[in-house]
């Protein structure tokens, strides 16, 4: 599905928040380096699903009523077989209306579990006076709690990506902290850039939020995503 039809899709729902497999496919379609995620109906489309993405997988609800999935049991992890794959879908959707009756569950989202990397988080707020600013900071539960984040307005040129990567606290995890493999910082830069251009070329959208992306040292992707249209 092209970048338009997904967004017009949304807008003719009345939607502003796209849900997961929407927001990766339109980051996919900039060239942003995303896990997929695909979109099953049925138990079985599940499992077929997960056949071909290959093992261990997570399952996520898909519905526009439910933002925090785990809370309403909308998510199973570290899946091994289809069978398993099939169980979890059945579960998922029961438990997700039972938490909230009157959703609309339109499936769910069928992922690989990615390798674990170092946790960072790449986000985009629209701000009243200075237009789409970028942010960059450790991710995972550690941006709310240690708030090492930094901040460049939109466009970014190839400096301000590796200014920001390099003034945050948690930069040492990035370089390689204690033995531990260090993160492709170069990696790390394009995707800056590559959300950025992402961004610029589409001023509907007003948030984002890329949290995790695993950091590896040959690599980085992004394992989540959320994208809210103006």
């Amino acid at each position: 599905m092209t970048a338009s039809a997904i967004i017009e899709g949304a807008r003719a729902e009345g939607r502003t928040l796209l849900n997961e497999i929407e927001a990766k496919e339109l980051l996919a379609s900039a060239g942003v380096r995303v896990s997929p995620a695909k979109l099953a109906t049925s138990k079985e489309m599940a499992g077929k699903i997960a056949d071909e993405l290959g093992y261990p997988i997570v399952l996520k609800v898909v519905s526009p009523q439910i933002t925090h999935k785990t809370d309403v049991g909308g998510v199973a992890l570290s899946l091994t077989s289809a069978r398993e794959v099939a169980a979890a879908y059945e579960a998922i959707v029961s438990s997700s209306k039972r938490h909230v009756p009157d959703a609309r569950i339109d499936g769910v989202a069928v992922q690989r579990m990615e390798e674990p990397g170092i946790e960072v988080i790449v986000g985009m707020t629209t701000d009243p006076q200075f237009g789409p600013v970028l942010m960059f900071g450790l991710g995972g539960v550690l941006v709310e709690v240690l708030k090492d984040v930094a901040f460049r307005i939109v466009p970014l040129e190839e400096r301000d990506a590796r200014q920001m990567i390099e003034e945050i606290k948690g930069y040492p995890l990035l370089e390689g902290y204690r033995g531990q493999d260090a993160a492709d910082l170069g990696k790390l830069r394009e995707l800056l850039l590559q959300v950025s251009a992402f961004v610029e070329a589409h001023p509907e959208v007003a948030e984002l939020d890329l949290n995790p992306v695993f950091a590896y040292k040959d690599d980085a992707i992004a394992v989540d995503a959320r994208i809210v249209l103006s």
